[in-house]
This record gives structure tokens, sequence and C-alpha cells, in this order.
């Protein structure tokens, strides 16, 4: 027997939260259980505990993230929060940013299999998409990087205004503490702990939410992001 044979039924509350999605969120969980564990992107010891420590802990994500915005999973992995997320709301424009081929591979089939025609997969980092990619409303992260070495990334990719969402555990007030000097070089305004997923999972979902003013990035970023502008730009003149 594989290790897919542990996948446990969906929990009920999963009916309430995918709504008409349910089916595709279940077979999201066995492409986990199965392609996902395969491919090493996802441990065996995982199976057992995809729904409430994975798919459901990404997918109340979603509670704090605004209408109709554009969002960018960095280091997505094997879509976790960003699969999940783009099951609950179809009103976002997803991109699953993630630079390992073997797992950009992984979500382009998901993405297909379950007609996700919301969700774009980019293959590259972060720091390399500047300019390739348009700027965001939201970036999300899940077990990425700390703190301070993930604002470093994500931060640079946001519109003016925008912020970066971060699910973390049990760090997450040490990191946001320790991250204090570099998110203000990065230009950060604001920054909030949130607790997220009530009735859903247990313990709650944490999210640590970095705003940001009207440079992303701060001056490190600046020239940067106006070279990107107008390489992109002469691009498409051509």
């Amino acid at each position: 027997m594989t290790e897919a044979a542990e996948l446990p039924p969906a929990p009920e509350v999963a009916r309430e939260v995918f709504g008409d999605r349910f089916a595709d969120a279940v077979r999201y969980a066995e492409l986990l259980a199965e392609a996902g564990v395969q491919r090493g992107l996802i441990g065996p010891r995982e199976v057992p505990r995809l729904w409430e420590r994975h798919i459901l802990n990404c997918a109340v994500l979603s509670e704090v993230v605004p209408e109709g915005v554009t969002v960018c999973d960095v280091g997505s992995g094997a879509g976790l929060p960003g699969i999940p997320l783009a099951l609950v709301r179809e009103d976002l424009k997803i991109t699953l940013l993630e630079p390992l081929l073997r797992r950009t591979n992984f979500l382009t089939e998901v993405v297909e299999l379950l007609g996700l025609d919301h969700v774009t997969v980019v293959r590259g980092r972060a720091e390399e998409v500047m300019g390739k990619i348009p700027p965001v409303h939201v970036v999300t992260a899940r077990a990425v990087a700390p703190l301070d070495r993930l604002a470093t990334w994500g931060i640079p990719l946001l519109r003016p205004y925008g912020e970066m969402l971060a699910l973390k555990g049990d760090t997450a007030e040490e990191e946001l503490k320790s991250a204090a000097t570099a998110l203000s070089k990065l230009g950060a305004v604001g920054t909030s702990i949130l607790q997220v997923g009530e009735g859903v999972v247990d313990p709650l979902s944490t999210v640590v939410r970095v705003e940001v003013g009207e440079s992303p990035g701060g001056v490190r970023f600046a020239a940067k992001r106006a070279k990107a502008a107008r390489t992109g730009r002469a691009r498409r003149r051509r």
C-alpha cells in the first residue's frame, strides 16, 4: 500500500469552507498525498494531517485577503497557500511563484486539472521576476524563510500600499521583532499578527501582516524597479 491510503476523509467543515469547490479540494488533497509524496513535495508523515495542518490551515488565509486583488504566492512549493486560497476565492488573480522545475510542473498540472483559470504558474525566484510580472496587491507565503529574509524577496513585488501576508507558527511574534529594522528599510509602514480560522482549524492559523507605503522595497529597490519598468516598456515597443 502507498502512503496515499493514509489520507483521511475530508472533515465536514471543509464542505463549508470550499463550497462548490469542495470536490476540487478533495482532488487536490489526493494529488498531494499521491504525486506530492512521490515527487518529494510533501513528506509521507504529513499525509494523515493534510487537511487540518495544510489545506484548511491555508484556506482560512482568505479571511484577510481583500476582494478582487492580485496575489503572488512566493515559494509556492506544492501550492500552499496559493491553491487552497484559489479554490476559496475565485475573485482573486493569483500567481504561484516557484523556482524549482519539479514543483512548477506539479503546480501546472494541478491548475489545469482543477480548472483554476484565475491562477498562473511562474517559474523563477522572487528577486528575478521584478519587472517581469506586474506588481501585486498582496504577497503570500508559508514556510519559505524567516520573516526578514522573506520580506526582502516578497515586499519588492508589491504595488504601493500593498501588503505581505505570511503564515507563521509560534515564532511569529519573535520573528516580527527581529525583522523590525529590515522591514522599516524595505518600506513597511505597519505590522500586525492576526489569528484566523475560528471554527475551522485548531489551533488558529497565525498570519503576520506587513503593510507597505508608496515605495515597496524602500530606497534599495527604487532604482531596480525603475530600471525593470523601463526594460519592460522597451520590450513592449519591439
